[in-house]
């Protein structure tokens, strides 16, 4: 796999060496078992993959190199580039400055870019639109394009089935920016409608068989369908596409769940399921399934909590978070900075999108055993910064250096 150029101070002495080391011991990807570091009297239990994922230093790199290559001029991103508080921060901090908030709304009018400015796309990819936008400006789109491979991927995957008569069903979060560049790109060859859990995919369902009407159909995915679709045509032939930090259980469900219906709908024999239904294959990430794949072999361990890295508006963080808390206390924090102390804990609450104190979140025993693992956009350094945090809260606790060089 290529390596990338991205800044230093992104790396860890601690964490990166030990992702590396499992890296060459397990080139197949077969062993999930979590890393074990024991200092004493807390022990961490460390996802087997977590962290900058291919897309992301693809994405780091561009950036890095638009803002070395271009001194003078003026730098845009058309939103967030990735997920991540720190990665942003450090952007901003060199200058360059955000065109459009994460849900879309302008901050910079179009009509302030000049042509000899530098528009970043970020790595969750843009709209036909604006990309038609920015040429109209005589500005470059592609030149500092840092859009992940695998989002191009469900493009080129639903341009495919497209061309193929099928109507597009997107799993994703309608106002995520991924999402919507994937429903701009669809939509240019096929008829899309975007579908954001099972539960909708189960209201859809009504309209594949016809139960409910076109009228509540427009109300009930009002900004989620393409211009011009038609419920009563447009859903006898669909095929599942997805953003690509979804979970994969959820995706696979509601792909079988509407094959299932149009099986049952058309009386389709195993040979005729085509004719109703795209074979498509799942559309997620390799780092997307790896960090699920990884969330799950760590969570047949025992341990007292979690702590999952990363920004709170990032997708793939957030799943892996909700997968946490069905077994064990979860800790949703952006960096270290959220340990406020040995006993208090500022964290984010997905179910009421807002930050809240939790105290004696350490439990008092032995031996404190603590999962950790981030998202794909969480750089290695946060990682560090939060288990080194946590091991200085235990006085006992073997050197760091030690316990991690019998490790490596």
């Amino acid at each position: 796999m290529k390596t990338f150029h991205i800044p230093d101070f992104y790396r860890s002495r601690i964490i990166t060496p030990i992702k590396e080391l499992r890296r060459k011991n397990d080139k197949l990807k077969r062993d999930f078992s979590p890393t074990v570091l024991d200092f004493g009297p807390v022990k961490f239990l460390i996802a087997r993959h977590f962290g900058f994922c291919y897309g992301v230093e693809n994405a780091i790199e561009i950036a890095y190199k638009a803002i070395a290559d271009n001194p003078g001029k003026r730098i845009f991103l058309l939103s967030e580039m990735i997920h991540n508080p720190d990665v942003n921060r450090d952007l901003l901090e060199r200058g360059v400055r955000f065109l459009m908030e994460t849900t879309g709304r302008q901050i910079i009018p179009w009509e302030a870019l000049h042509p000899e400015d530098i528009v970043i796309v970020p790595a969750f990819g843009t709209t036909v639109e604006i990309q038609n936008r920015l040429r109209l400006l005589g500005i470059d789109a592609y030149q500092y394009d840092t859009t992940c491979p695998f989002v191009e991927k469900v493009w080129n995957r639903a341009t495919q089935i497209g061309q193929k008569n099928y109507t597009i069903i997107v799993h994703g979060k309608p106002l995520h920016e991924e999402t919507r560049a994937t429903f701009s790109h669809s939509k240019e060859n096929a008829p899309t409608v975007v579908v954001k859990n099972l539960k909708q995919a189960e209201r859809l369902a009504r309209y594949i068989t016809g139960e409910g009407s076109k009228e509540d159909f427009f109300e009930e995915f009002r900004g989620q369908y393409s211009v011009g679709f038609d419920p009563e045509q447009d859903l006898q032939r669909i095929g599942v596409v997805n953003q690509t930090t979804m979970l994969a259980s959820d995706t696979q469900g509601i792909a079988d769940y509407l094959k299932g219906v149009m099986i049952q709908h058309y009386q389709l024999a195993p040979q005729q399921v085509e004719e109703h239904f795209a074979n498509t294959r799942d559309t997620l990430c390799y780092a997307t399934n790896d960090n699920q794949d990884a969330t799950y072999a760590l969570l047949k361990h025992e341990a007292d909590f979690v702590l999952v890295a990363g920004g709170y508006n990032s997708s793939n963080t957030s799943h892996i978070v909700e997968l946490c808390e069905q077994k064990l206390p979860t800790y949703f924090i952006e960096s270290d900075n959220k340990i406020l102390s040995n006993t208090l804990i500022k964290h984010y609450n997905l179910h009421k999108k807002k930050e809240e104190v939790t105290e004696n979140f350490i439990p008092q025993k032995e031996q404190v055993t603590v999962m950790l693992t981030c998202g794909a956009s969480c750089p290695d350094a946060i990682i560090e910064g939060v288990l080194t945090r946590v091991v200085s809260f235990f006085p006992e606790a073997k050197p760091i250096d030690e316990v991690v060089g019998e490790l490596v």
